[in-house]
């Protein structure tokens, strides 16, 4: 077995450069973001809210196994960026079926989803050969094949399909935790095996992040347009939705992000490490979709009473970026921010009073807090950043 293959990235201790191959795959990604906070924002209930967990997870998958492939693999070789292309058109299908994914597009859904997942592995295990990485990919598509199959029957039978297709999301989801151990196929070792480059792993996962974010501030501006008569209460509602965006902005990338990058650079096994970003960011990126529903709710009806749907969503959705947010800081910095817990149990606090309001205070009672976790943070950078400039 060698170590060198054609398609692979060459590995020369500098930071892997995100390509535009990638940067115009993400744009797919984009437009699945938007279809799941709409679908979360016409069904708010708890139906509506598994379902797109579900499809949330799916979503996220399709992007981060794919993430994990332009790491090893150069995607300005012809070979990936084909690949990549084709990617593209099937999770574009994918993205468009969200709607009905539950209803009379559930195959459709499967199908792109299952080319996305199983289709990528496939030709890579093909393309790999005898190299050293193959053992590590033949156990990812054995475990890629039993989800492809629970998709599938998810797919053609209807009263099965959510425990299906959260069985599916099951596998994916947990099968990176044991190392793809699989019968008669072995185990993978993180350490020796995940070989990624650190940095380039990060900045995929903080480019995520500013899709979503990105797409909540378009969510708003797209909401704002259909809104006629563009009232105080209205102009105060698109403020206080977008602070609230910036605050999520803030506690991402003023006070984390660099630090997140050289704590994956300089792991002992940075591929056990890049897997709990991926993990958390799950949930962090989670808690930005259903934040983005919040202000939609907040924009379109800022004197609306508040329902016990509406007062969930608006607090449950920034609670949940903060608590994803607070366990990504202790896989960078090795403890939970006090800052964050307190956020998010304020937030909850709110659920009771909120609906003795309308929209529009919530909106701003939620966007208060965040700002509160914004400036408990900055001060422990400050503090952070003085005793690394004393040493």
């Amino acid at each position: 077995m060698t170590s060198f293959h054609s398609l692979l990235r060459h590995r020369d201790g500098h930071h892997a450069k995100v390509t535009y191959e990638e940067l115009f795959f993400d744009l797919v990604y984009v437009f699945a973001v938007t279809q799941l906070s709409h679908e979360l924002l016409h069904d708010l209930s708890l139906t509506g809210l598994v379902h797109t967990l579900v499809l949330w997870f799916a979503v996220w998958l399709g992007w981060q196994y794919t993430a994990w492939l332009t790491n090893w693999f150069y995607p300005e070789k012809p070979g990936i960026r084909g690949l990549l292309f084709a990617l593209m058109l099937a999770a574009l299908v994918m993205a468009a079926a969200i709607p009905e994914a539950f209803g009379t597009r559930a195959l459709v859904f499967a199908l792109a989803y299952v080319a996305v997942q199983f289709g990528k592995t496939a030709y890579i295990v093909v393309r790999l050969g005898n190299h050293a990485m193959a053992p590590n990919y033949r156990r990812m598509l054995a475990w890629l094949s039993v989800s492809a199959v629970l998709w599938i029957a998810g797919a053609l039978v209807a009263q099965a399909r959510l425990p299906l297709w959260i069985a599916a999301v099951l596998c994916e989801y947990v099968s990176p935790m044991i190392g793809f151990r699989f019968p008669g196929l072995g185990r993978s070792d993180p350490g020796r095996e995940w070989t990624v480059e650190g940095g380039h792993m990060a900045e995929r996962c903080q480019l995520f992040v500013i899709v979503a974010l990105g797409e909540t501030l378009l969510a708003t501006g797209a909401m704002m347009a259909e809104v006629r008569d563009w009232s105080p209460p209205v102009l105060s509602a698109l403020l206080t939705t977008f602070v609230g965006t910036l605050a999520m902005w803030w506690l991402y990338f003023g006070t984390s992000s660099k630090d997140a990058t050289r704590t994956i650079t300089h792991s002992d096994e940075p591929g056990r490490i890049a897997a709990y970003f991926h993990y958390v960011h799950a949930i962090l990126l989670g808690g930005i979709i259903g934040t983005a529903v919040g202000n939609d709710l907040v924009v379109a009806h800022p004197h609306g009473g508040v329902k016990i749907a509406h007062a969930v969503t608006l607090t449950a959705g920034p609670a949940v970026y903060l608590l994803g947010s607070a366990i990504y800081k202790k896989v960078v910095f090795g403890h939970v921010p006090l800052s964050h817990i307190a956020g998010a149990a304020a937030l909850l606090a709110l659920l009771p009073l909120g609906q003795l309001g309308d929209l529009l205070t919530l909106g701003w009672l939620t966007t208060l807090v965040m700002l509160g976790v914004c400036a408990w943070e900055t001060r422990a950078l400050i503090r952070r950043r003085a005793r690394i400039f004393k040493r």
